[in-house]
């Protein structure tokens, strides 16, 4: 014999279960603040014996919102990237919202433009771009008309766009700023890959704070955030007279530039101070510990949400640019000029 499926409450099953209308119940559900605390509490316990779900369909056909948030972003594996979009996963799902994310081999202004009209085709509610190369932010110039929008580590070229990210340059200066008072004359930089946001914004950081100093400014070498590109440049710094400071543009680089210094029988930090930047989960357990920058991805997703759900909820037209400023964390990885 076959058991008959139970059937799914609806939200007049809760309304009689807690002894309301259905007008109640439904503003219990939207959070509206004129229900008494004790008529709440009967409907929170009801919703909870009976298992009800919201039918979110039925919901977006009346309310007009799908309740989803878009996210564009690149197939990366890159610590940075990989947990910004971490973070704003986390806090769309805390507000209550949906992700929706589309996620591009190569970016480039047509890719994330094609990106953000497939998720407005959806029916997202807003998005949010992660692109943090300058020629993908182009395409934040041409939004659909009246969609709500976030840039992540978006630069001054998306004037309509609003932004949140991470201040650059100043967690560079931080960085340069701590090698220069141990002492050392100056500071190399192993920067990241060019077109990228970060790396124009930590090459201004460790720029101006030399300058500021009145520190001679050396070439820097350029990598592409990997270990390998890491490792080169720290053999090629090796071979150099003078040097006795290093500031790479992320962990993984400064990893490598570890690890080659370690086979050419550099002592760190006796010999040759290093920085990195990100502060990823292995730094602390490099050899030595790494002295870096730390960013704090869970604060920019928390922002970029807050910032799109008031453009969403209020429709604003004034745009938003909230930065977020990094810390320093200081390990065994930095020391006193030889």
């Amino acid at each position: 014999m076959t058991t008959p499926k139970r059937r799914l409450p609806v939200m007049a099953d809760v309304a009689r279960e807690a002894g309301v209308s259905h007008q109640t119940v439904s503003r219990v559900l939207n959070d509206h603040p004129n229900v008494r605390a004790d008529t709440r509490a009967r409907v929170e316990a009801a919703i909870t014996r009976l298992g009800y779900r919201r039918n979110l369909v039925a919901r977006a056909l009346v309310t007009k919102r799908s309740r989803t948030l878009g996210v564009v972003s690149f197939d990366t594996t890159l610590y940075g990237p990989a947990s910004t979009i971490y973070g704003i996963e986390q806090a769309a799902r805390t507000a209550g919202y949906f992700v929706s994310m589309v996620s591009l081999k190569t970016i480039d202004a047509d890719s994330v433009r094609d990106a953000i009209d497939y998720l407005a085709e959806q029916g997202v509610d807003g998005v949010v771009v992660v692109a943090p190369q300058l020629s993908a932010s182009r395409a934040l110039e041409s939004l659909p008309a009246g969609l709500p929008a976030v840039a992540v580590e978006g630069t001054q070229h998306e004037a309509d766009v609003s932004v949140v990210c991470i201040d650059q340059s100043a967690g560079a200066k931080l960085a340069t700023r701590h090698l220069l008072e141990l002492g050392h004359e100056t500071v190399w930089h192993v920067s990241g890959p060019p077109d990228w946001m970060e790396t124009e914004g930590r090459l201004e950081g460790w720029r101006a704070a030399l300058e500021e100093a009145g520190r001679p400014v050396p070439e820097p070498l350029t990598g592409d955030w990997s270990p390998r590109a890491g490792y080169e440049a720290g053999k090629s710094l090796a071979s150099m007279d003078g040097v006795t400071a290093v500031f790479a543009g992320n962990d993984q680089m400064a990893l490598g530039v570890l690890r080659a210094l370690s086979e050419l029988g550099v002592r760190v930090p006796e010999q040759i101070s290093v920085v990195g930047f990100d502060d990823i989960p292995e730094s602390e357990f490099f050899s030595p510990p790494l002295t870096t920058v730390r960013q704090d991805f869970d604060v920019v997703g928390r922002h970029c949400i807050e910032v799109l759900l008031r453009q969403i909820d209020v429709e604003a037209s004034a745009y938003e640019r909230l930065v977020v400023r990094p810390g320093f964390v200081v390990r065994s990885s930095t020391g006193p000029c030889p």
